[in-house]
């Protein structure tokens, strides 16, 4: 069973270290300079992976943001003539380029992947 570490001087969490010297596992605070041996040479890391797809769906308004490029290209569902787009967020070497694209029209909002 997997549980936090806190630093005993400032009550932060600890993080695993490497000490490549020792050849051993310590935990270290980040915000002072306690670290302690690892009792047990097992870390575990939970990492969640969200498709570029799903995190487009979590934005509103994308077609309002300013900042964001614009291009003439047509919605394929209601044909308006205007639509931001912006490229996938996912940093992972087996993901391709992907361009997202969001409908102007107001009453739309059609999202697609080119």
């Amino acid at each position: 069973m997997a549980s936090f570490k806190y630093c005993s001087e400032c009550n932060n969490m600890l993080y695993p270290r490497e000490d490549k010297t020792n050849r051993k596992l310590l935990f270290a605070c980040r915000n002072c300079h306690f670290e302690e041996d690892a009792d047990n040479n097992c870390v575990y890391r939970h990492e969640i992976v969200h498709a570029p797809s799903e995190q487009t769906m979590v934005l509103t308004d994308l077609s309002a943001d300013p900042t964001l490029p614009r291009t003439t290209t047509a919605c394929p569902r209601c044909g308006y003539q205007e639509a931001v787009f912006f490229q996938s967020a996912a940093r992972r070497a087996d993901t391709k380029m992907t361009l997202f694209y969001v409908c102007c029209n107001r009453g739309c909002g059609h999202r697609w992947v080119d």
